[in-house]
This record gives C-alpha cells, structure tokens and sequence, in this order.
C-alpha cells in the first residue's frame, strides 16, 4: 500500500509566500488618484500644467468669439457690397447712383461721397484726366482701410494656430518631467506611478490641438472671405470710377461762364 502523496506547499522549490508581490502593488494602486477624467486630472494637475491648460481654454474660447463675430460681420458687409453694385450697374450716372443709395450706409456709400469730395474740390480744374486719378487715388485708400479694417482680429487666430500646439507641449513636458521626479523620489520604476502625470501631461497637449486646430481653418476661411470682400470692393469702385468718367465726358460737372455749379445737385 502506497503512502499519501506529500502536499503541493510542502514540495521543494514552492514559495512559503506565494502573495508577498501583491503587498507593496496593492499599496501603490490605492495611493493613486482615483478620478481621471479630465476635470479629475485638472484639479490635480501641477501648478505650471494648471496655468498652461487654463491659457489654452481661455484662447480657445477667444478663437469662437472672434469667428461669430467676424463670420457676422463679412457676411453683413458682402451683402451690403451685392447690394450696392446691383444698384451702381443700373445707374446711368454718379448722381442717380447717389440718389439710389443715399439710405445706405457701407463702403460703398464712403466710395461716393469721396468721389462726390474730389468733384467738388477739381471744380476750377476739370482736366479729365487729372481728376479721373485723383478719385482713383482716394478710392484705393477707402479700399485699403476697409480691407485693414476686415482683417482686424484674424491675426489672433494666426498666433492661436501657431502657439498653441507648443504652449501644450510645454505642458507635456513639464508634467513628464514632475512624473520621473516622482519615480526617482518613490524609488520604484512601475508604470503605476507614473501614469497619471502623464495623463495629465497629454491632457495639456489635447487641449493645445483643440485651440488650435479651429483657429487655422476659421483662419483660412476668413482669408478666402476678405479676399472675396476685397474683389467686391473693387469691383464696386471701378464702377463709380467709370460713372464718374461718363459724366466728365457729358461735361456734367463743367462751370458755366461766370456761375459757380456744385457738382452733384443731387447730394445736400
């Protein structure tokens, strides 16, 4: 008759503590935090990676305001640009163009009362050609304003797509950096450790990309937009340029002997 086998713990090589790993890991895992979603990793954040993070949502928040309101105001202003070159082509001179939009107010209506300006001071010198680039060169100038006044407020959605990725990654790299320190403070090389820093860090690089990616392409819509504005704008001011050369060929604004004759009867 056989004896009964020895027990499996009694054999030799079998560890006495098979649990004793399980200690010091169990012990790190409750030590850390136990939220990590993105407010969670927020709150407990480093200073620096805070502040970085904060920047990045305050910039963001930035970039759609300025997209509503300049998305508001190119539209509003093409509109009225339609509008006002709808009602230059059926004038059939610099007069009934006025009549026709002396209600409106735009660029359009700047563009006329400088050409009405430019009549009035080349009363006593008439030369057409003369005063045909005088009025030219007032009428690039109002373009120009307008063109410096639609692309006010784009530049900072340039500096948001550009910064914003490396303002980020200086979070990143900053909550790395906390991350090993904590390795080299805690002597211990496990991924535990270490991992929600980390998470924190990319955190800081994910909100970097939010900003930043909005902001270049609402950045290049609006240059396509301004671009088409300012095709508008042209378009509008050749064709007051050509209304008022119609009229100087009529000689509508040449004095009578001896009577002083305000260009444009129609503007008081």
């Amino acid at each position: 008759m056989q004896a009964p086998a020895a027990p499996a713990q009694n054999m030799p090589g079998a560890s006495a503590e098979p649990n004793a790993i399980a200690v010091p890991t169990t012990a790190i895992v409750l030590a850390l935090p136990r939220d990590l979603s993105p407010w969670g990793m927020f709150l407990a954040a480093d200073v620096v990676v805070k502040a970085v993070m904060i920047g990045l949502a305050f910039a963001s928040v930035l970039t759609w305001t300025i997209w509503f309101a300049k998305a508001f105001e190119l539209l509003a202003a093409r509109r009225r640009l339609h509008q006002a070159i709808e009602a230059l082509n059926e004038a059939r001179s610099l007069a009934d163009a006025i009549t026709r939009l002396n209600d409106q107010s735009g660029d359009v209506t700047m563009l006329l009362r400088a050409t009405e300006t430019e009549l009035r001071l080349s009363a006593d010198a008439m030369p057409t050609d003369g005063v045909k680039e005088r009025i030219a060169s007032r009428l690039e100038r109002i373009e120009a304003a307008a063109g410096r006044r639609m692309i006010r407020g784009t530049g900072i959605l340039a500096t948001v797509g550009a910064t914003a990725p490396f303002v980020g990654l200086f979070g990143t790299v900053w909550g790395i950096m906390n991350s090993f320190i904590g390795i080299s403070k805690q002597h211990t090389t496990n991924l535990a450790v270490v991992a929600p820093g980390i998470a924190e860090a990319l955190l800081a690089t994910a909100l970097g990309l939010v900003a930043a990616i909005p902001a270049v392409v609402m950045y290049n819509v609006f240059s396509r937009w301004i671009a088409g504005y300012r095709a508008l704008q042209a378009d509008a001011a050749a064709e007051i340029l050509r209304l008022a050369s119609r009229d100087l060929d009529r000689g509508t604004f040449n004095r009578p002997s001896g009577e002083r004759r305000r260009p444009i009867a129609a503007v008081e």
